[in-house]
């Protein structure tokens, strides 16, 4: 096999290239260079050091060369697999993102998917997108492109929108999650050992943060049929997948299932993310109320403050790791995004969810619309399954967010602010504006951070007319 170049657009990112460059070690015949572009050459070139300190270590089996690019056109050059990860804006923007809808009683747990907030992050990342997407057309049309960007949706149909030759897949690890919450109710309604998540075999069938599981099982169990009993027993004190059942209670990041398990007793079929991001593509009044609502549902509002302070940390982190006064814990993350690119590389067969566009592996959604259903790797290929069917109801709840999506992604490219607000307004979380408040909350928001808009949005006319 000749070696491999990997661009890492967004190499300085504070966590995912570091999850990658772990995994990429333990990727037993694999080897090449790992090209790192990053507008934060800084950070870029941290991720360098620490790549090269991994090489080092004992039980590293790859060997990879680090080199960090100034400009992304030749970090893309000859380039294999492109790997893209970054923020889109910095957490200022994402600030007025989270919190500026507030004031109108717009609680997001999140805020980089749906609601207002996913819809201004949406218009600062589709251009960039678009810049992208036009790069590896004209330099490596022949890579696989690997998005690990969010709103992640609208990020694939970018990608597939300005180059639609382009081999590009969405990766998101929530499904992990879901699935490993049905080993736990293996484990605790049967009393077995519990299993590996990848025991189980899951259809899913939906769009990024609002994916849905219509089948599972293990063996020759239906797990669906535990579900109820679970569910009665831990309902009111929360359960999460992982070891400490009470974390939501400390952890901005963890939830205690309650919202997953209300929609399943609502609809019987399991939705697949975690609770944070399943909130958002609703109406705000069924989990997103009230700060305190948001704690009855076992889940938490994530401050920008805190991201904020998570980013030194982590800064401070990848300093002592490059500078090696911190020492480097080689171990194969949960993620898969290696395993897809050894299974494209022929290193055997995996089926994971991702996101492509629809070409009737949802049925009843509009072709093209980005979705995410299980999908088969093997050498050079990525072919969506089929998913089975929604029950009429949830079809209904995941074809608005869609078309929401498909909507807002045509305002953005037509530069058409009208298009965009209509998007905005019909966001599930928007559903408690008035018209004229969704204009004074769409207008100030964009205001907020008009440094990433003006480029491409002609705001003040728009502003202008209202």
């Amino acid at each position: 096999m000749k070696p491999l170049k990997i661009a890492y657009i967004g190499g300085g990112s504070k966590m995912w290239a570091r999850v990658f460059q772990n995994d990429l070690a333990l990727a037993d015949g694999l080897f090449g260079e790992i090209a790192l572009y990053d507008i934060d050459g800084d950070a870029a070139k941290r991720n360098q050091l620490i790549g090269e300190r991994i090489e080092q270590c004992p039980n590293c089996v790859a060997q990879w060369k680090y080199q960090v690019y100034k400009e992304i056109e030749p970090a893309l050059k000859n380039a294999d697999f492109v790997i893209i990860s970054i923020l889109p804006g910095t957490f200022a923007e994402m600030q007025s993102d989270v919190h500026a809808p507030e004031k109108y009683g717009i609680w997001q747990s999140v805020g980089d998917s749906a609601g207002p907030g996913g819809v201004l992050r949406a218009m600062r990342t589709v251009p960039i997108y678009e810049m992208f997407a036009n790069k590896i057309k004209a330099i490596c049309p022949s890579a696989w492109v690997i998005n690990f960007t969010n709103p992640m949706s609208i990020c694939t149909k970018t990608l597939y929108d300005v180059f639609p030759g382009i081999k590009a897949f969405g990766c998101c690890h929530e499904v992990f999650h879901a699935q490993e919450f049905l080993c736990a109710v293996i484990h605790e309604t049967l009393g077995i050992d519990r299993p590996s998540r990848k025991e189980i075999i899951t259809d899913v069938s939906g769009i990024n943060h609002f994916t849905w599981i219509t089948k599972a099982t293990y063996q020759d169990i239906d797990i669906f049929s535990l579900l109820p009993r679970f569910i009665d027993r831990f309902y009111e004190q929360g359960y999460s997948e992982y070891e400490d059942h009470e974390a939501w209670k400390k952890d901005y990041f963890s939830y205690g299932n309650k919202v997953k398990e209300n929609l399943f007793l609502r609809y019987g079929v399991l939705a697949a993310a975690g609770d944070r991001h399943l909130a958002e593509f609703v109406n705000n009044k069924w989990y997103l109320g009230s700060p305190q609502e948001v704690k009855e549902w076992q889940f938490s509002l994530t401050p920008v403050s805190f991201r904020i302070t998570q980013m030194k940390e982590r800064i401070q982190e990848s300093i002592e790791l490059a500078e090696g006064r911190k020492p480097i814990v080689l171990k194969k993350s949960a993620e898969e995004a290696v395993d897809l690119i050894k299974a494209i590389l022929g290193f055997g067969s995996v089926t994971s969810n991702v996101n492509l566009p629809n070409n009737e592996q949802m049925p009843g959604y509009p072709i093209g619309s980005i979705v995410e259903t299980n999908c088969v790797f093997s050498l050079d290929s990525v072919k969506p399954i089929q998913a089975n069917a929604l029950p009429p109801a949830v079809h209904n709840l995941v074809l608005r967010n869609c078309l929401n999506i498909d909507e807002l992604y045509e305002g953005i490219k037509a530069r058409s602010l009208d298009r965009v607000f209509a998007a905005f307004v019909d966001q599930p979380l928007c559903s408690v504006l008035s018209l004229k408040d969704a204009r004074t909350l769409f207008v100030e928001m964009m205001i907020n951070t008009r440094n990433y808009l003006d480029d491409f949005f002609d705001l003040e006319n728009w502003i202008n007319k209202q």
